[in-house]
């Protein structure tokens, strides 16, 4: 088990337990009333989940794990000579609750390195798409061309128990998140630099890597790149785009159908 699952492993069933005592003794409390124009509306101003990693204030801003924007740029580790916090340790961050040491955002850019490599029929499929087809249609449709590779939908089809589902996920999450600059990329110079396209330099960090392939080699963009990524990596759960990955995965699709779904909610 590698050391961010195994943190993610141990936080989990530590929450796990607190929620089924929350639930023992608090299964039946009213959390909302729900009037007939909400529900014509949309589900409009309806609480209706359960969403940890961030908060969005409309005075203050949003938090991450209690952190304001402020405080990680501050306090996240940066890229060696750089001013701005690493997308990597907000992602640890996240899924432990816990401030990385610079020697764990390292080993999270090595993983998403070492699990970047996208399948050549992915490339093939955005290729057979009219050009003038919508940016985000073709990355959709990239997200979808690696389902064939998920970890959870071979595991599932094998019969994988259900106390296996988070670990299948943990897979797939990774694998797509290290995969995912790569196809942005791709479609990005597909529209418009008439195809040219620029291969991944491993000796970067992920942000830095995800500018680099778009063809920006100027390191203040790079570092424009790291910021922009960390501080856009939640937006508190109840978007259109973000509810309708909890839907689908609710669903037991696997994270690849998920998150090609939230992109056409976009």
């Amino acid at each position: 088990m590698d050391q961010l699952k195994e943190h993610f492993f141990k936080k989990a069933q530590a929450l796990s337990a607190e929620v089924k005592q929350l639930l023992k003794e608090h299964g039946e409390k009213k959390v909302d009333e729900v009037v007939l124009s909400q529900v014509y509306g949309g589900m409009r101003d309806i609480t209706c989940m359960i969403w940890e990693p961030s908060l969005l204030d409309s005075e203050e801003g949003i938090r991450f794990r209690g952190y304001s924007i402020p405080e990680l740029r501050e306090r996240l580790p940066r890229a060696s000579g750089g001013k701005e916090p690493l997308p990597e340790g907000l992602f640890w961050l996240m899924l432990v609750g816990e401030i990385p040491t610079k020697e764990q955002v390292k080993w999270v850019t090595e993983a998403w390195v070492r699990r970047a490599n996208v399948p050549e029929h992915v490339f093939r499929a955005i290729d057979s798409l009219p050009l003038d087809t919508h940016p985000m249609t073709q990355f959709s449709v990239g997200i979808m061309a690696m389902q064939n590779t998920s970890v959870f939908a071979q595991r599932y089809a094998s019969g994988m128990n259900k106390s296996e589902y988070w670990d299948a996920t943990y897979e797939d999450t990774m694998n797509l998140i290290a995969r995912l600059p790569r196809v942005a990329a791709y479609v990005f110079r597909r529209v418009y630099h008439k195809g040219d396209q620029v291969l991944p330099d491993i000796s970067l960090d992920w942000g830095a890597n995800f500018a680099h392939m778009l063809g920006f080699e100027d390191e203040g963009f790079m570092e424009y790149m790291r910021l922009f990524l960390t501080i856009h990596a939640d937006h508190e759960g109840g978007n259109a785009s973000a509810h309708t990955t909890q839907l689908v995965g609710s669903t037991l699709s696997d994270p690849y159908l998920s998150l090609s779904a939230a992109m056409n909610a976009l």
